[in-house]
């Protein structure tokens, strides 16, 4: 069948680990090689197999890899994310929280919290991202791809930016601003009483499908408290992407 030759090839070049030509697919499937040509031409058109440098062997496509990588399980994230989230959340005295975009919003997918039981902190829950957590929101939406950004924006960050019109709380200017800086923070109304501090977590060429933050009270995530956290998160942003691109490798 056409559809397990288009299989056959993918496989091929997948398990070979470089860049591989028409020729070798062709000695590996055994496809006329005209066959060869048509195929991966199909392929290519769909972005599922890419050309090297020099245009003339494939590897594994951006939209193949998106693909792969968000149908990553929550369940098979949270394992290899939480025992970073716990460590930093003991570090930092403050919640940490696992957020993720889905097809029209942002949910929060782990939490962890300090593990000292005299201090207080705030827990976010599962689920929706709530608005003492939206610092999440805005560094998605920086560091995301075109299309992913303008739903993010759509569907979280505006309708965000109209409940605090008549509200005090710093909201960031532009997404520039948080692209500089690597980070974002929101300081929320009085009502509120939270900052949260949140880093992009990107994989490969997807943008920012994930995010790490942080939150806790106001008085004691103060200007310079965030700026040291937030610079810390991008480094821990880059330890749980890692472990992310690696979730489904088994463990032996």
């Amino acid at each position: 069948m056409h559809l397990e030759r288009l299989i056959a090839i993918l496989e091929i070049i997948a398990v070979s680990g470089r860049a591989i030509s028409v020729s070798d697919i062709q000695k590996a499937t055994a496809l006329p090689k005209p066959t060869v040509y048509r195929l991966c031409s199909a392929l290519a058109d769909h972005q599922l197999i890419d050309n090297d440098e020099d245009n003339s062997r494939y590897v594994i496509g951006e939209r193949l890899t998106r693909i792969a990588l968000l149908g990553k399980s929550d369940v098979d994230v949270r394992r290899v994310a939480a025992p970073i989230l716990a460590k930093s959340a003991i570090n930092f005295g403050e919640t940490v929280y696992l957020s993720r975009y889905r097809t029209g919003g942002i949910d929060i997918i782990h939490v962890e919290t300090p593990n000292d039981p005299t201090r207080g902190h705030i827990y976010p829950g599962l689920g929706a991202l709530p608005q003492n957590c939206m610092a999440s929101a805005f560094v998605m939406a920086a560091f995301a791809e075109d299309t992913f950004r303008q739903e993010i924006l759509n569907n979280v960050v505006n309708p965000y930016k109209a409940t605090r019109n008549n509200a005090s709380g710093g909201v960031p200017s532009d997404l520039d601003t948080i692209r500089t800086a690597g980070f974002a923070h929101i300081e929320q109304a009085t009502e509120f009483g939270a900052t949260s501090i949140s880093a992009p977590i990107s994989i490969g060429t997807l943008g920012a499908t994930f995010a790490i933050g942080v939150v806790g009270p106001n008085d004691r995530l103060l200007e310079e408290a965030t700026k040291n956290i937030g610079k810390k998160l991008i480094e821990i942003s880059s330890q749980v992407c890692g472990a992310i691109q690696l979730c489904n490798v088994p463990e032996v």
